[in-house]
C-alpha cells in the first residue's frame, strides 16, 4: 500500500535524501504523506530508524513533525509522516529570492516556534530528549510556516539531573556543534541550546554559518555576531532583504538571546525554558559572554 502511494518509489516522487535514505512524497488514503524509505547502504539508517520509531511515536507537540506509521516487510523499512509542504527553513532563509518570502514577524514566530518545541523536548514530554542534530534544513514549514522540528535519528534520552553523557562517536552536522561536544565528545540539553542558538543567528541575518564569508575578516557567522555585538552594531546582522518589516529592539534582542545561547562554556547558556521567557518579555538581559567559536 505505502510504495502504490508513492508510485513504487518512482524518481519523480523523490523529495530528498538523508543519512537514513530518499524521502518520497505520496497520498494514502486521501492525506498527503512523506515517506522515509531506510537504504540498504545506509551505516547510521538502522539506528536512526530504531530511534524515530521509539520517540517520535511517543511525542505529540504542535512544533514537531508528525509521524504516522511506520512499516516493516522483510528488508523494507520505511517511517511515514505528515506531508510538510513549504519544506525545510534552509531553502528559504539561505535563498536570495525565497528568503523575502519570510518577513520579520514570520522569522520571530519561527524563532518563537523552535524554542517551544525543544522546551517541550528538554523538559515537558514524557521522554526527555537531546535532540543532537537541530539545523536548519532539519526544521520543516508546514503551508502555513509553522516550523516543526523533524530527524530524531541522533537523539537520546537523558535524566532530568544528568549533567551530560560522552560519546567517542561525534555526530551531528559542522557549524551547529556546542564546541565541547565536537572537541571532547561530551553532550547534554546545553548542546542543543548551543545549536539553537546558532539558528536563531541564522535566521535573523540569512546567512549559514559554515559557509559565511566576510570581506573584511576571516570569522564565521557567529564570530561577526559576536563582534558586532562588541561594538554595539548588531542590527548590522539583520538580512537586508528584511528592510522596514522589523522592530529594531526585537531583532537586536533576539541576536543577544542567540549569544547567549552559544556561549562557550555551557553553564552559562541559558535553559530553553529561560530561552522562550526572554523571547516573550522585555526584561534586562544578561551580557553575553565569549562564544565557542
Amino acid at each position: 500500500m505505502i510504495a502504490r502511494a508513492i508510485n513504487n518509489f518512482s524518481i519523480d516522487k523523490k523529495i530528498g535524501e538523508g543519512g537514513f535514505g530518499p524521502v518520497y512524497k505520496g497520498t494514502l488514503e486521501g492525506q498527503e504523506i512523506a515517506v522515509k524509505r531506510l537504504s540498504r547502504t545506509s551505516t547510521q539508517g538502522e539506528t536512526e530508524f530504531k530511534n524515530e520509531v521509539l520517540y517520535i511515536a511517543k511525542l505529540q507537540h504542535r512544533n514537531l513533525v508528525k509521524i504516522l506509521d511506520c512499516c516493516i516487510e522483510g528488508e523494507e523499512k520505511m517511517l511515514i509522516y505528515e506531508y510538510l509542504p513549504n519544506g525545510s527553513l534552509d531553502s528559504f532563509i539561505f535563498d536570495d529570492t525565497q528568503s523575502r518570502v519570510l518577513d520579520w514577524p514570520k522569522r520571530f514566530h519561527i524563532i518563537n516556534s523552535i524554542a517551544r518545541g525543544l522546551m517541550y523536548l528538554h523538559q515537558d514530554s514524557q521522554l526527555r530528549i537531546i535532540h543532537r542534530d537541530l539545523k536548519a534544513n532539519n526544521i520543516l514549514l508546514d503551508k502555513d510556516m509553522n516550523p516543526k522540528i523533524s530527524d530524531f535519528g541522533l537523539a537520546k534520552i537523558w535524566e532530568e539531573d544528568d549533567t551530560g553523557a560522552m560519546t567517542n562517536r561525534v555526530v551531528g552536522t559542522y557549524g551547529y556543534l556546542s564546541p565541547e561536544y565536537a572537541l571532547h565528545g561530551k553532550y547534554s540539553v546545553n548542546s542543543d541550546v548551543f545549536s539553537f542558538g546558532i539558528l536563531v543567528l541564522e535566521i535573523v541575518s540569512g546567512r549559514n554559518n559554515r559557509r559565511f564569508f566576510h570581506p573584511d575578516h576571516s570569522i564565521n557567522l557567529l564570530g561577526y555576531a559576536w563582534e558586532l555585538y562588541k561594538e554595539g552594531r548588531s542590527i548590522e546582522l539583520l538580512d537586508e532583504c528584511l528592510g522596514d518589516s522589523c522592530s529594531t529592539t526585537q531583532v537586536v534582542r533576539s541576536i543577544f538571546i542567540g549569544l547567549l545561547c552559544v556561549q562557550q562554556c555551557p553553564e552559562d547558556r541559558p535553559s530553553i525554558s529561560s530561552v522562550v521567557v526572554m523571547l516573550n518579555n522585555e526584561g534586562v538581559l544578561p551580557q553575553a559572554k565569549q562564544p565557542g567559536f
